[in-house]
């Protein structure tokens, strides 16, 4: 929007070698400048913080989303004891006729099983839309960190000039004050030597009065303008460059409104995160409209399992017995998974989402509105601006020549005081409506690039060369 070189870069002048050494042995504290100020807001701003960890914490789904289709391994191990104890209450007679006593036995086991199984979905279309609705969510959240990212920008600049445009207004105010107290020390001092009369004191009393107001108005603009860019910034600031006088006063390029709304339907990152919050309530709808498809997945098992005990006892003679055994088995097989009826959920759930679509498509041609009436508004405003500043500064320059010729006639008794102090006044509504004209005129272009999501660091250095 500007170009910054068409202002000459201030030529510095030689400072003698005493001066300079003195300079650099004792720390001077420097204005500083809109690149400085946005890089502490790029640290910073909270705003921007937490939209970043948004668009981080959102791509993570895709993640999540993808590990759906992966295969998923998990270990295991078994390890168990068994204690088993019998007893026999029978009589039986041996091949001699004698009864053999009650017997029992007693079995203590163990075993192990480690084993490994594999799980994987082979088919599953549900999975597949989660997948490509994570990733359209993700596309719009980079989207919305770049608006924001660009408002950070704007945001970072309204704040810097407000503080320029209330602190000249402070100037101005004050400035305003003091005249009009010397006047009223003139017009006192006047009074009580019986040459003018006790109303002339009065407007002149009024009116200085109202001055007083209007400085502490200002100062408190002022310090609320402070606290928003500290806000910002998150830290105190010194004394700020201030914007030159003249500023170059260029019209958009191109010179056309509908271009400027064109481009912002292909380039405003608002409304591309909206695009992709559509894409993604789409992808939804698919994956809802899934719950009525098949699924296939397979598996694989494989387990060793290894048993070992001892059996003690006592049925026709003592006895001891140690076993051990080992087995391994694999298994490998296919599911395929048929949804016959869920009570209407799937249906309903379709539903939901179709409902869900129509309101992201909805919001999107909100959005597209707002975007396209936005860029309208701006690019009117620059073009209004640039009258603005011309018209301000015409006016300033009539009312300056109009005090100067009230005071001029006051003094030599053609006009009234009434009449010098409301030139007076006027003075300072001019020199407020300049100043204002000009700071919002730099503003209103930056705004213009922000619609057409153009707007970039390399625009605050061109602001930047405007400064002194």
């Amino acid at each position: 929007m500007f170009n910054s070189e068409i202002w000459p870069h201030r030529v510095c002048r030689q400072v003698p070698t005493a001066a300079l050494v003195l300079a650099l042995l004792t720390p001077l504290a420097r204005a500083e400048d809109l690149i400085q100020i946005y890089q502490f807001a790029r640290q910073a701003d909270p705003t921007l913080a937490a939209s970043d960890a948004t668009r981080k914490a959102t791509h993570e789904n895709v993640d999540m989303a993808r590990s759906a289709l992966l295969p998923q391994v998990n270990a295991n191990y078994t390890y168990g004891r068994q204690f088993i104890s019998a007893q026999t209450t029978a009589l039986t007679q041996d091949y001699q006729g004698n009864y053999i006593t009650p017997s029992s036995t007693y079995t203590e086991g163990k075993s192990s099983a480690p084993g490994i199984s594999m799980d994987v979905m082979l088919f599953s279309w549900a999975n597949i839309m989660r997948l490509r609705s994570a990733k359209a969510s993700a596309d719009g959240a980079d989207y919305v960190f770049d608006g924001d990212s660009q408002d950070l920008i704007v945001r970072t600049a309204e704040a810097y000039f407000d503080v320029l445009s209330t602190k000249e207004q402070l100037n101005f105010a004050k400035a305003n004050q003091k005249f009009l107290g010397q006047q009223l020390n003139e017009i006192k001092a006047l009074y009580q030597a019986g040459e003018r009369i006790i109303t002339d004191v009065n407007q002149t009393q009024a009116q200085y009065d109202t001055s007083v107001a209007q400085v502490v108005a200002a100062q408190n603009e002022v310090d609320s303008a402070r606290e928003r860019l500290i806000q910002i910034i998150g830290r105190e600031f010194g004394t700020l460059k201030t914007l030159r006088e003249q500023v170059p006063l260029n019209k958009p390029d191109p010179a056309d409104e509908q271009a400027w709304v064109e481009l912002s339907y292909k380039q405003n990152p608002q409304l591309a995160a909206s695009k992709k919050t559509v894409e993604a309530a789409d992808y939804s709808v698919g994956t809802a409209r899934a719950g009525h498809l098949p699924t296939l997945s397979g598996s694989f098992q494989r387990t060793i399992t290894k048993a070992w005990g001892t059996e003690t006892g006592q049925i026709i003679a003592p006895g001891f017995n140690y076993s051990t055994t080992r087995t391994g088995s694999t298994t490998i097989g296919l599911t395929l998974s048929i949804p016959l009826f869920s009570g209407g959920y799937a249906s309903a759930q379709t539903r939901q989402a179709i409902f869900q679509r129509d309101a992201a498509q909805d919001q999107l041609e909100g959005t597209r509105r707002r975007v396209a009436a936005g860029t309208r508004n701006a690019y009117r405003a620059v073009i209004s601006g640039i009258k603005q500043i011309e018209a301000t500064r015409a006016a300033l320059v009539s009312a300056q020549s109009a005090v100067d010729a009230a005071q001029a006639s006051y003094k030599a008794g053609s006009k009234t005081l009434l009449d010098m102090l409301t030139s007076q006044t006027n003075l300072l509504n001019a020199q407020v409506s300049y100043s204002q004209a000009r700071h919002q005129f730099v503003l209103d272009s930056l705004v213009l690039r922000q619609m057409v999501g153009a707007i970039t660091p390399a625009d605050l250095e061109t602001i930047n060369a405007l400064l002194q």
